[in-house]
């Protein structure tokens, strides 16, 4: 899901705009990192050096925050899906990629919705996304696709077992089984094997946060540029 950003000099902090992986950061590392990370080069070996470091902060790492950085994902997943359906492109693909994908779509946009609740006050807005075309074009939305969904498992498996409220880890591990399947039905769908591998490697957060701003789907939000002149009567 990489599309070498490093070539092009962008810093985190202007890929993310709205701070959705800076937030995350900030909550797992704390502030001075975040600080440091804002200002580091994107995919260069200064920002991924400071990744690679043990966080101080890890044992501190709240359920809210691991909990936010899922529901951001999750906004990034269900955009993804949202997003070929609006532009035609699942109406593109074969019988069963296109009730694949309204299914897959449905489920994210459900799991967005538990997330929020369960997170009330605390929930993260949603951010800007832009797929760069990848939603258009139906072979490179199915293996994009694909990617994500193996990214989610491992995601949730290396999260679920550091959330400290036990209720959380059984939701959780529900979302990571569902997740599972998801990940299973979209390999098949592009004529993968179901099951890559006898063992998942878990991620961490800051290695997904990395792999998602690699993709740059993570957009600033749109500029709207204001009128200067009375519009015209037109009732």
């Amino acid at each position: 899901m990489s599309h070498g950003a490093e070539s092009d000099g962008l810093v985190l902090a202007e890929l993310d705009r709205d701070e959705a992986i800076l937030e995350g950061i900030a909550a797992v590392y704390g502030e001075s990192r975040a600080r440091f990370l804002r200002r580091a080069a994107l995919g260069g070996a200064t920002l991924l050096g400071a990744l690679s470091a043990p966080p101080a902060a890890v044992a501190a790492r709240t359920d809210t925050s691991i909990l936010n950085f899922d529901l951001v994902f999750e906004y990034l997943q269900s955009s993804f899906y949202l997003s070929a359906l609006h532009v035609g492109t699942v109406k593109r693909m074969s019988a069963e990629a296109e009730r694949w994908a309204r299914v897959l779509g449905a489920h994210e946009i459900a799991h967005v919705r538990i997330l929020r609740q369960v997170l009330g006050s605390k929930a993260k807005k949603k951010p800007f996304f832009d797929f760069h075309g990848v939603t258009e074009s139906p072979h490179a939305f199915l293996r994009t696709a694909v990617a994500m969904e193996d990214l989610t498992v491992a995601l949730l498996s290396g999260q679920a077992p550091r959330l400290h409220n036990r209720s959380l880890v059984s939701a959780v591990f529900s979302l990571l089984t569902v997740e599972a399947r998801h990940a299973a039905w979209a390999r098949r769908i592009a004529g993968f094997r179901p099951v890559g591998q006898a063992f998942d490697e878990p991620k961490s957060l800051d290695e997904v946060g990395r792999i998602v701003a690699s993709t740059r789907f993570l957009a600033a939000a749109p500029r709207t540029k204001r009128v200067g002149r009375r519009p015209h009567y037109t009732g």
